[in-house]
């Protein structure tokens, strides 16, 4: 059945349907259609939970007939079942599944952007009071943290809890034993290396925890000493310059796990086993684990594998630590940057004993962002295709 502008039509063994929109078909499974019917019996209207199991669902499910009702609606009825499903055809292309070719290990989300020292004078950046004028405001700055992996904020709110008042416009901050907030200067007796002013080595933050913290924040409290500039590198873009350069070394990091470990204060031994480029079952880079200090000895991978996988650790490290792929900026008090630790590596240069140097942060978590975003994509766009 048509209309002008959308196609449908069943297949000949009526397990499944085509849809025809702009030129572009789409195939739906009868099972997948009735299993996310968005009916008021199938779905909750309040909070879209499913209200039925999938074995109260028949085990094969037949059309019996579909139709184009207007440009953007589709009825479908099954055999056996006399009710009739309406789906959003803008929905189902939000939702297809249908993927012509199979991808390659290594692929990043759409929603990412990768990007290098060419960045340049264009670091993504916000104004805190601009967010309580306008929310459109935040979701720009939620949408650049979601498709670079960081961010500036501009005149935050000046208390030490200042970045737990920015947290909570769009999630909540994760308690670890270094407590809700911490503190980054130097100490007599560090726990920490980077609680001295030593430079250090481009890192993602806590690899040795499992869960590891999604995000982070750095907020500048006072900043008066020589050095102590701040780096950040796209852990994605260099993962895929390891591809690029070697798939054998990019084979070797994502197949096999590495080991983190810190004991820092009595009572606390955190320990991890992750790989360093951590990829999704269908070979997706979703994550970036790289803490040369917090490494604990490799003891996962074969014998005659571990020469080839040092060759590929130092080959990752080297492209992290190339100039190239730097992008550098000195915070000021009043600002922040915020990371997406599952991706962007920070680190900074060393800084002098003299002035102060004090920076705070916490850990929120990323799916409380990315609700907010999603939230705001919803009021102020149309919602992302994935």
């Amino acid at each position: 059945m048509t209309n002008s502008d959308t196609a449908v039509h069943i297949s000949a063994d009526q397990s499944y349907l085509t849809v025809v929109k702009d030129k572009q078909e789409m195939r739906f499974h009868a099972n997948w259609l009735r299993d996310n019917a968005l009916d008021s019996k199938t779905r909750s209207t309040e909070n879209g939970q499913k209200l039925v199991s999938i074995l109260t669902l028949p085990e094969t499910s037949l059309i019996e007939n579909a139709s184009v009702d207007n440009e953007d609606g589709l009825v479908v009825q099954f055999f056996n079942n006399q009710a009739s499903y309406q789906f959003s055809v803008s929905w189902l292309k939000q939702n297809q599944y249908d993927i012509a070719s199979k991808r390659n290990p290594g692929w990043i989300n759409k929603s990412c952007t990768l990007w290098d020292q060419t960045l340049g004078s264009s670091i993504p950046s916000g104004d805190y009071p601009s967010f309580a004028a306008d929310d459109r405001s935040l979701y720009h700055w939620l949408s650049q943290i979601e498709e670079l992996g960081f961010s500036l904020l501009e005149d935050i709110p000046r208390d030490p809890d200042g970045l737990l008042t920015v947290t909570k416009l769009f999630g909540f901050a994760r308690e670890t034993n270094y407590g809700k907030c911490f503190d980054v200067r130097s100490e007599i007796n560090p726990t920490n290396l980077a609680y001295t002013g030593l430079g250090l080595q481009a890192h993602t933050d806590n690899p040795y925890r499992d869960p590891v913290p999604t995000m982070q924040i750095l907020a500048c409290m006072e900043n008066d000493t020589e050095g102590g500039e701040s780096i950040v590198v796209d852990g994605f873009k260099a993962a895929i310059t390891l591809k690029d350069e070697s798939r054998h070394h990019f084979k070797l990091l994502s197949q096999y796990p590495a080991r983190f470990s810190y004991r820092g204060t009595d009572g606390v031994n955190l320990q991890s086993k992750r790989p360093m480029i951590e990829l999704g079952v269908d070979g997706e880079i979703i994550a970036v684990r790289f803490n040369n200090r917090s490494a604990a000895p490799f003891v996962d991978i074969p014998f005659d594998q571990m020469q080839e996988f040092y060759q590929a650790y130092r080959h990752l490290a080297s492209i992290i630590e190339r100039e190239e792929n730097e992008v550098r900026f000195r915070l000021q008090p009043g600002q922040l940057f915020i990371v997406d630790n599952t991706r962007v590596l920070h680190s900074r240069t060393a800084f002098s004993s003299t002035g102060s140097r004090w920076l705070r942060g916490c850990y929120p978590d990323k799916d409380g962002l990315i609700s907010t975003l999603t939230v705001l994509r919803e009021k102020h766009e149309q919602p992302r295709i994935i």
